[in-house]
């Protein structure tokens, strides 16, 4: 435990400028004896005498001299905490530590990242991209400050706060013949539940809202194959090797290359949210809000 404050080294820098303790109570607002009583407890503290009087007067002995250079950089770092936190001031560098899913922190996160840093430069984020799962246990635990997922969370400790809203579509390569047979008619769910699928882990949100929209209407999802990274099951569809039902912003740039394609089918259109969690009860620090308005933004952007 500390035994010295930062008042008692504020009195001992104004008696050392003001020689007097008398000067000095006038110059931190308190009285004499309130001065004299606070310059004591220091020396206390310490175990040491910090002046020798020379006649009315204090002047600084050897570990006094010592002293004062200390005690004037732990004051100017305060007062530099204090103006930074002021209202309107920009605030200290801050290091937020953020995770996310996958296909929101590869897609949706970099022009919000974007925006934090032209609006708080001062603020950095270390970004952990997981899954679902994974994301959830660390905002839980407290190793993260923040946490983006897709789809539900099943975290009671948590608190969820809608985000972006995000399609999901049914994708297979542009030369797959499934793409000419759904573009004379819509793929029914006989020819869905007998098509290839490539699938996410268990416990990936992708995963869990795939299997939440299909299986009403299919009954079953056999996977052909289980990737850990969405982006790897797109590019493992553009190959031929199945088809998937996958996130709209994470295939939008291959569909437009002409390397998938979506197929359409007589389900019917599938919607997940982005959302935001954070631990319960926990209060928002200035950084957290400042993300949490460049997310804002964003939304409102894409909307």
């Amino acid at each position: 435990m500390l035994r010295i404050t930062l008042r008692q080294l504020e009195i001992f820098c104004a008696v050392a400028q003001a020689g007097t303790t008398v000067a000095a109570a006038d110059a931190v607002a308190l009285s004499q004896s309130a001065t004299s009583a606070a310059l004591q407890q220091l020396e206390l503290a310490l175990a040491a005498q910090l002046f020798e009087r020379v006649g009315k007067r204090l002047v600084l002995n050897d570990a006094g001299r010592a002293l004062l250079p200390e005690a004037l950089g732990l004051l100017e770092q305060a007062r530099r905490m204090e103006q930074a936190f002021a209202p309107g001031a920009p605030g200290l560098a801050v290091r937020l530590r953020v995770a996310a899913s996958t296909t929101i922190g590869t897609y949706a996160l970099p022009a919000v990242l974007a925006r934090l840093a032209q609006s708080h430069a001062q603020i950095s984020v270390d970004l952990q991209i997981a899954n679902t799962h994974e994301v959830g246990e660390a905002v839980e635990s407290l190793q993260a400050d923040l946490g983006l997922i897709e789809g539900a969370s099943h975290w009671p400790g948590l608190e969820v706060e809608p985000w972006l809203r995000d399609e999901l579509v049914i994708v297979a390569a542009a030369h797959d013949p499934l793409v000419a047979l759904a573009a004379r008619k819509p793929l029914g769910v006989t020819v869905l539940r007998t098509a290839r699928w490539l699938l996410r882990e268990a416990g990936s949100g992708t995963r869990e809202m795939v299997e939440h929209a299909l299986l009403p209407h299919l009954h079953q999802l056999p996977a052909a194959a289980t990737l850990g990274s969405s982006e790897a099951i797109a590019r493992c569809v553009a190959q031929g090797l199945g088809i998937s039902c996958l996130s709209r912003v994470l295939v939008q740039a291959l569909v437009d290359a002409g390397e998938l394609a979506v197929l359409p089918t007589t389900l019917p259109r599938m919607w997940r949210s982005f959302s935001l969690v954070q631990r319960a009860g926990r209060q928002r620090s200035p950084a957290v809000l400042a993300f949490v308005e460049a997310c804002a933004e964003e939304a409102g952007q894409r909307n």
